[in-house]
């Protein structure tokens, strides 16, 4: 299994939304950097990531895991890229905020602190078992 994070604005697709969709999940639509593209198309089913709010609260509030592979993204005209489906699975009891993260040493090799653009990332296991923890999980 491999481990990432998906960023979002909560006024555009929060934390809450995700889990109102429940089991049917959602697309993670409107990825437009090459780099994050080749990140969703390595991503297999049952993968798991980090939800971020960016912008507004700044913090890891839950896990989703990926429920459909790479399709194309069906709101992009020239077709060059694509989405996968996601689904909440767990709410962190303590959301994990971007200023702890950056103070946590073993964190700070994090995609999210040396790559704060991308709205897709890549997270090793070790980073994912500290934040995990971190979070109260």
């Amino acid at each position: 299994m491999k481990y990432w994070l998906f960023k979002s604005e909560p006024f555009k697709w929060s934390w809450a939304m995700q889990v109102e969709a429940a089991e049917t999940g959602t697309f993670w639509n409107g990825v437009r950097n090459h780099l994050a593209k080749q990140q969703m198309m390595a991503m297999k089913i049952g993968d798991q990531g980090f939800f971020y709010h960016s912008n507004e609260g700044l913090e890891i509030v839950g896990i989703v895991e990926i429920i459909k592979e790479y399709y194309p993204d069906h709101t992009d005209e020239k077709g060059k890229f694509g989405m996968v489906d996601i689904m909440a699975v767990k709410s962190f009891p303590k959301p994990v905020s971007l200023k702890d993260i950056k103070d946590t040493p073993a964190l700070s090799k994090m995609s999210l602190v040396t790559s704060m653009r991308l709205s897709v990332q890549p997270v090793t296991a070790n980073e994912w078992d500290l934040v995990c923890k971190m979070g109260g999980l």
